[in-house]
């Protein structure tokens, strides 16, 4: 079940929020959502949910062991880990390990076919963040189960984050208010999100599949459709995942939750460094806190530095996907950033003029998207040859004609919209706007909003089956 589909949208979202404002205790409201989260999952993996419960129990029963005040915590939590990392890793893993065994061996270990739980690499990254929390404060943890289980199962952020720390969200568990005007403010985040994914992320997708799927293994050489394929992808998975993260925010406040932001703009950034303050920020957090600082950070040296950093952006290009392309990407973010704090590439120096700060955005498109190429191949191979294509000059006659068929007056609309609104814009807008409370203000914007949701809804209905890209890791 996805954000996007009839289902959600006309059934089970309606049928749960009813539900909720009619149950009238904390612990039924919690038990509610935490029942409901558990459908939403087993819709899509109903083999899974054994799975999945069984992650959550895991984390329960270290937890209880580390609030108390025992010897061997440090044990404990090491096997919490084990474990977590270990069901990761048989489920997300196992084939891409044995792929690599035979092709350096000449081996023909057979695969194992397991079918990737969808969510795993987020909901485990929570679990691991409770147990290492409440051995890092035994008083932040819970005895009760179901709190965890709201925690951990709560349906906006399941499947693809964000990810979530508990004592971010544990007060809210126990009090929290669902309030007319908090509840408005939701569904307009969810109807932001929404139109990110229905209208602006299949479109653009729709033009890099093609290219990266057809084209591209088809042997067209010319760049201006590599370089098409590539832009629209880099547009595609920003619209795709910032606008599930805002739809999820906003049911969350639909149900009286807060969640931090996951994107503040990330094609705004005038640096590598920039970009990952502002791109995927729950994930960026999570290594930063539960990797980065207890490698040691930056306080033991450049060459330190630099190699937890690239031990950082390895885990997170990995996290990603059972594949080298993951691993690459990483890798490049890692080597731009280190780059960038050694000054060999002078983001600093870049951000202290007006001409500076363009230079330092160009740069930094650039590279995201050359590395995102990198990211949506199926091969390294294949990345390598796209942007060589890219670089290449090369045009012939079916080249203008594939581009001029995908670039219909639709499409280069929602190119346009989606390149103009990627970048800063929106923040420049909101503070122009500022906050005006004048009653024909708000209809003005209700109605706008209704207007987008029909929209959505109308190319829902003519549309096939799109699932965020996220879902995947």
């Amino acid at each position: 079940m996805v954000f996007s589909s009839a289902i959600f949208l006309f059934f089970f979202l309606p049928a749960v929020f009813l539900l909720y404002r009619f149950v009238p205790s904390r612990f039924g409201k919690n038990l509610l959502l935490a029942l409901a989260s558990i459908v939403f999952y087993a819709f899509g993996q109903l083999n899974y949910v054994p799975l999945f419960l069984g992650s959550v129990l895991i984390n329960y029963l270290s937890g209880l062991a580390l609030m108390r005040k025992i010897r061997r915590r440090r044990m404990i939590l090491a096997l919490s880990v084990i474990l977590n990392i270990g069901i990761l890793c048989v489920f997300k893993y196992t084939d891409f390990a044995i792929r690599n065994v035979n092709a350096l061996f000449s081996s023909s270990i057979p695969y194992t076919g397991i079918e990737l739980p969808i969510g795993i690499s987020f909901f485990t990254f929570q679990g691991l963040s409770y147990t290492i929390d409440v051995y890092r404060d035994r008083e932040s943890g819970t005895k009760d189960f179901l709190k965890l289980l709201l925690y951990i199962s709560f349906f906006p952020q399941l499947i693809a984050g964000p990810i979530v720390k508990y004592h971010d969200i544990a007060d809210q568990i126990d009090n929290r208010t669902c309030t007319p005007e908090e509840t408005s403010a939701g569904l307009r985040r969810f109807i932001t999100g929404l139109a990110k994914k229905i209208l602006i992320a299949n479109a653009v997708g729709y033009i890099a599949d093609r290219v990266f799927n057809e084209h591209l293994p088809g042997g067209i050489t010319d760049w201006r459709l590599m370089w098409l394929g590539a832009i629209c992808y880099t547009l595609q998975i920003y619209y795709d995942f910032s606008g599930y993260s805002d739809m999820a925010i906003g049911i969350g406040h639909m149900f009286g939750f807060t969640f931090r932001e996951n994107f503040r703009y990330p094609y705004g950034a005038a640096s590598i460094k920039d970009f990952w303050r502002k791109w995927h920020i729950s994930l960026s957090s999570w290594f930063k806190e539960y990797l980065y600082i207890p490698l040691g950070g930056n306080r033991n040296g450049k060459t330190r530095t630099v190699l937890n950093k690239m031990i950082v952006f390895f885990c997170t290009g990995i996290w990603h996907g059972a594949n080298w392309t993951f691993v690459l990407w990483g890798f490049g973010h890692g080597l731009l950033s280190s780059l960038e704090d050694l000054g060999v590439i002078p983001a600093k120096r870049l951000s202290s003029s007006r001409g500076g700060r363009v230079i330092g955005r160009l740069y930094t498109m650039l590279a995201v998207t050359l590395l995102f190429v990198i990211f949506r191949a199926d091969s390294i191979s294949q990345a390598f040859r796209m942007i060589a294509l890219m670089f290449s000059g090369s045009a012939s006659s079916y080249g203008t004609f594939l581009c001029r068929s995908l670039l219909t007056p639709a499409a280069c609309a929602v190119l346009l919209i989606a390149v103009l609104f990627a970048g800063n814009l929106p923040i420049r807008l909101k503070e122009a706007v500022g906050a005006r409370e004048s009653a024909a203000w708000q209809i003005t914007v209700s109605l706008f909003f209704l207007a987008v949701y029909i929209l959505c809804l109308m190319s829902l209905a003519r549309g096939g089956f799109n699932p965020f890209i996220y879902f995947q890791f």
